[in-house]
């Protein structure tokens, strides 16, 4: 990717947060999304499928950018970067993680949800972060409190989102996208329903944040 990661993800408002039990169902899906003018995914490893659908997606829908989620450990970290995963997600902040990341020269977006944990977040170089799970943690007024001392850092909320809440989340201007588990239900792409998907994600990129003056500058180093 040519621009930042957080350029990347204000541009969509919405990350379809993927589960893939058949690899063979990836390309269908992905091409859905492109389709859907949505052409970005997170790829959960919450199931044995996962690198090898981040793999064949890598290499047959080119248009599509690919992220790698649940990232809970280094060894996760290596199997999502050789599939070629433009960018990680994890759930909290794991040093080892991110060093495997950066050691890979990917883009990684660790999660926080405390002050403790922004911090410790920020000072390692942090201000691209996941809220999770975004509607349990306390939903828009956590993010929206969260974003007055920390006037520099953003969120990626998942989690409890729903599509008729989309709009309220990207209205706040310290969340650069929002994560869609509801676009892509694990049933539906083992269904092969991408018709079903598509309609979903063309909602969704329909819903676009409106410009605001966040002040923030989001290496994520």
């Amino acid at each position: 990717m040519s621009e930042s990661l957080e350029a990347v993800l204000r541009h969509h408002g919405v990350v379809p947060v993927v589960e893939i039990v058949d690899a063979a169902t990836a390309i269908g899906l992905g091409r859905a999304l492109v389709a859907a003018g949505l052409p970005i995914v997170e790829v959960t490893y919450r199931t044995d499928a996962a690198e090898e659908s981040i793999r064949r997606l890598r290499a047959e829908v080119p248009e599509l950018i690919v992220g790698a989620g649940t990232v809970l450990d280094p060894s996760t970290a290596r199997s999502a970067t050789a599939a070629g995963a433009h960018f990680l997600v994890s759930p909290g902040y794991n040093p080892a993680v991110v060093a495997e990341a950066r050691d890979a020269g990917v883009g990684i977006v660790p999660g926080a949800v405390t002050p403790s944990e922004i911090e410790r977040a920020r000072e390692a170089g942090f201000t691209l972060l996941k809220f999770f799970p975004a509607t349990a943690s306390g939903g828009i007024p956590m993010v929206s409190a969260l974003a007055g001392p920390y006037r520099d850092v953003s969120f990626m909320p998942t989690g409890g989102i729903r599509p008729d809440t989309l709009a309220d989340w990207l209205a706040v201007p310290a969340v650069a996208a929002c994560g869609g588990t509801w676009i892509a239900p694990r049933d539906d792409i083992a269904a092969g329903r991408f018709d079903e998907i598509a309609d979903r994600a063309r909602a969704a990129a329909g819903t676009r944040l409106p410009a605001t003056t966040h002040n923030s500058d989001h290496s994520q180093r």
